[in-house]
């Protein structure tokens, strides 16, 4: 997927975050010349247009987006709660918009939105649930919205999981499925791997993972809810 254009540079730095989460390749410019001169090959993929510090320098961006004889598009516009009535005789000149501060969930929603509706672009592949995303094309998980740092195994160990939510695997059979049939560690590296998870999911999620007493562990809630 070629790269978002993002106005202006530097971009706010709640939405670099959110951007490099979701996995979404993107570049700043700071004027329409920069926007054309450094314009890929195959094109931009969309825009993000933040009005919230410079709004006439971002209408003005927009302008120059939409007036070639391709206007750019998607074009989504970030902007102050403030500037919601600016937006009547605007229209024209984005496809949709989120009010800043920018939520992880709200963008990543809007954006797949708006590339399923132009057809141009394809989401990451994530795995989900709840309060919980792990990029599979970055390596990289958050929980909400906020990032995980995890060590490798941590997030293969959490990917497997989170994979299969509600089932419930034993020690052995995630020592296999995750660390290998070659790995000679015992059933204490799961449990030790899960504990650190725990403590990285913090108080208020670490209850995604379940102990099955004399069994193994489930992520998530089973289909009977408990």
């Amino acid at each position: 997927m070629n790269p978002l254009l993002v106005f202006p540079d530097p971009p706010p730095p709640e939405l670099t975050q959110c951007l490099d989460l979701g996995g979404w390749a993107w570049k700043a410019i700071d004027d329409p010349e920069r926007a054309v001169s450094d314009e890929p090959d195959e094109g931009w993929a969309g825009a993000i247009v933040s009005a919230d510090t410079d709004p006439d320098g971002a209408m003005g961006m927009c302008r120059r987006l939409r007036s070639g004889e391709m206007p750019l598009e998607p074009l989504l516009l970030l902007l102050g709660g403030a500037q919601l009535a600016d937006l009547d005789s605007r229209y024209d000149l984005f496809d949709d918009f989120c009010l800043m501060p920018v939520r992880p969930a709200e963008l990543e929603a809007r954006l797949q939105h708006l590339f399923w509706r132009s057809g141009r672009g394809t989401r990451p592949e994530l795995v989900e649930y709840g309060p919980l995303a792990l990029n599979l094309e970055t390596y990289q998980a958050v929980v909400d919205g906020q990032p995980l740092d995890l060590t490798y195994m941590e997030y293969e160990l959490l990917k497997f999981l989170a994979s299969s939510p509600g089932k419930v695997f034993t020690r052995e059979t995630l020592l296999s499925r995750v660390w290998g049939y070659d790995y000679y560690g015992g059933a204490r590296t799961v449990d030790v791997h899960v504990r650190r998870l725990r403590a990285k999911l913090g108080e208020k999620h670490a209850g995604l993972i379940h102990t099955v007493r004399s069994v193994g562990y489930r992520f998530g809630q089973s289909r009977w809810g408990i």
